[in-house]
């Protein structure tokens, strides 16, 4: 799979680099207080990350003024397994490069299903405060060399990911809703779809292992 730098231009359908921020101090409390698993673990919202004053700014400047949560999402991997979307944009800066799988939700068929040949792939630079668009679908990052880790940046509305609220389902996107402001398009060989996810992903669960 092509593995393309957020600097091309194919990256302006998907997202953008948020400049003006100094994320020096985000980096160092990302490595010192939070872990580096072998597999992947997310957690919402870590006190030490809301404390920094890059949290302030972030929800008054990149939200506008909305209330506004810094978690993370650690650790080792190299698989797509799930897409998702939210209804704001969500914000990503890591300690080392890591890569996105990403597709855009016009991508998404009448019948509610996304083929993954229409995911692309970008890397990330260490340090570098990204922007995905609220169109944009996207899940877990992935390593950016062979064996390596990555510690993530999360900055969502406040209450994403939080408990799915009770719902009759109206339409068919209802039923893809997973969690607060959260929507799940699953692959049928992820853990998510034996959950009981929308196992809407038709192609290969892509595997970027060989191409790092």
């Amino acid at each position: 799979m092509t593995i393309l730098p957020i600097s091309d231009p194919a990256f302006a359908s998907y997202g953008k680099i948020l400049e003006g921020y100094d994320t020096q101090e985000l980096l160092r409390t990302l490595e010192a207080a939070t872990p580096l698993p072998q597999g992947v673990e997310y957690v919402p919202s870590q006190p030490e990350l809301e404390a920094l004053p890059l949290t302030s700014l972030l929800a008054s400047n990149a939200y506008g003024g909305m209330p506004i949560q810094m978690g993370w999402c650690n650790g080792h991997n190299t698989k797509l397994n799930c897409l998702e979307y939210h209804r704001d944009s969500e914000l990503n800066c890591g300690t080392e490069d890591f890569i996105l799988l990403l597709a855009r939700m016009d991508d998404i068929a009448p019948d509610g299903t996304l083929d993954t040949g229409l995911v692309k792939a970008f890397r990330v630079p260490a340090g570098v405060l990204v922007e995905v668009y609220a169109t944009t679908l996207h899940y877990a990052p992935c390593s950016a060399a062979k064996g390596a880790g990555f510690r993530v940046l999360v900055a969502l509305p406040k209450g994403t990911n939080g408990p799915r609220p009770d719902i009759q389902a109206l339409n068919r996107e209802d039923s893809m809703l997973w969690a607060c402001n959260k929507w799940l398009l699953a692959h049928p060989e992820s853990s998510e779809a034996a959950q009981g996810a929308p196992a809407v992903l038709r192609g290969e669960n892509i595997d970027i292992a060989a191409d790092v």
